[in-house]
């Protein structure tokens, strides 16, 4: 079995610089380079770090906990890639949660950081989770914890630029003639949906177009939502030639609804939506999204969290690196085509 003193000899190293690279010390005065060619020596070796004894040492873990409202929503596989990479870099492992009782205040959300399991937790609340509430169970533990699309005081977020996918959806449809146009939006309660709505009805307003409350929906997020969105807005009785989902599952049920309802996509009625998933390449037709950074989404919470972990700043941070960008598929068209 490969030894510590192995990794050094091969990286040209100290024993002792050799440890605080693999043990990922953030105070240890190294260049990139050295860290790199530490890595790489370990990995040539074989040798793998004695986790079990450096825990006791550090009462750590270097495990951290991706918790998510729902495992199998396509929307969370760049994400939870994104999160799982940077903890890999790290020297971590990724634990991934789903349930209710795993939110602020649950008994199972108190036993992963109470007892010790993990070090940390990347939290996306559930959607249209009162913030109050979650404020108050976050402040009762002292405790790593980064939320992402919605900021809890008293813990670090990350946040996804909402407003600027809205508005690009809507331009979208706008630059194809459309004129009338609804917004199948998220629940009220949710910071993310507001979000979206205000970029929504700034790319209208923008265009001068009227931002008519009837074309504004909060059904939420889910498919059944959306199709509640679509019957909603398409028995107006000016019904709107296009629609931008807030949320690319809730698109799915306003393709449904529409289909449901005689209107062909998107010859009747165009649809775009925000966010982007394998999904929706295969819906008929194909969607239109904006698709939005979440793998970037995840890698910069866990280097949030990174930084809380080891006693650094609490922040709020918006992914800035990467932007949303229009995928064109064959769900929207000009009007009346």
């Amino acid at each position: 079995m490969a030894k510590l003193s192995d990794v050094a000899a091969r990286a040209g190293v100290s024993v002792s610089a050799a440890s605080r690279v693999l043990s990922g010390d953030p105070a240890a005065r190294l260049s990139e380079a050295t860290r790199d060619r530490v890595r790489k020596a370990a990995a040539e070796v074989g040798y793998h770090p004695n986790f079990a004894g450096r825990a006791l040492k550090l009462a750590r873990t270097d495990v951290i906990a991706l918790v998510v409202p729902d495992v199998t929503n396509a929307l969370f596989a760049e994400l939870t890639r994104g999160v799982e990479d940077e903890a890999v870099t790290r020297g971590c492992v990724m634990l991934l949660a789903r349930s209710e009782d795993m939110q602020p205040g649950g008994r199972m959300f108190d036993r992963l950081l109470g007892e010790g399991r993990v070090d940390g937790i990347v939290l996306q609340p559930r959607d249209g989770a009162d913030t109050a509430e979650l404020a108050e169970a976050v402040g009762e533990r002292s405790a790593p914890l980064v939320t992402i699309h919605q900021r809890i005081p008293g813990a670090a977020s990350v946040v996804v630029p909402d407003a600027l996918a809205a508005r690009r959806a809507t331009e979208h449809l706008i630059a194809l003639g459309h004129r009338r146009i609804g917004f199948a939006g998220g629940l009220a309660a949710s910071p993310s949906a507001q979000r979206r709505a205000e970029g929504f009805l700034a790319a209208l307003l923008e265009a001068g177009l009227p931002g008519e409350p009837g074309l504004v929906t909060w059904r939420g997020y889910r498919e059944s939502d959306g199709r509640a969105a679509a019957a909603e807005l398409l028995a107006l009785r000016e019904p709107p030639t296009a629609i931008v989902a807030a949320n690319v599952n809730a698109a799915v049920g306003v393709l449904a609804q529409a289909r449901a309802q005689g209107r062909t996509v998107p010859d009747d009625l165009s649809v775009v939506a925000v966010h982007d998933a394998w999904t929706a390449e295969h819906t008929w037709p194909p969607l239109t999204c904006v698709r939005m950074p979440l793998y970037e989404l995840g890698r910069t919470a866990v280097a949030l969290l990174a930084q809380v972990i080891e006693g650094g700043p609490v922040e709020h941070r918006a992914v800035e690196d990467a932007e949303p960008v229009l995928i064109e598929r064959e769900s929207t068209a000009g009007p009346g085509r």
